[in-house]
């Protein structure tokens, strides 16, 4: 088997892109946002920030807050049958309604 060529992020130019309203700078509340265990959220990619952004395949995904670590959080969502973890910044989570 071959190695797959480039990161994740690799091949995405049209779907990690941001509507030109929404260009600039991110605020600083999306940053510092706390989130509860057990709390429901939807994981949106901010894509001006790439640190601890999850894989672009859990984009729009619902997952259950699990856990803290450092400022990050775990989540714990459904790929298929198997429950994952994914290890999330808080700018790339939002509140699900």
């Amino acid at each position: 088997m071959v190695k797959r060529a480039g990161s994740f992020r690799a091949r995405t130019r049209k779907s990690m892109r941001k509507v030109p309203r929404t260009k600039g700078k991110v605020p600083i509340t999306k940053l510092l946002r706390t989130f509860e265990i057990n709390e429901r959220v939807v994981i949106r990619q901010e894509p001006a920030i790439h640190n601890g952004m999850p894989h672009p395949k859990f984009k729009n995904k619902m997952g259950v807050i699990k856990g803290k670590r450092g400022s990050s959080y775990t989540v714990e969502i459904k790929d298929g049958n198997k429950a994952k973890l994914l290890i999330a910044s808080p700018v790339h989570l939002v509140k699900a309604r």
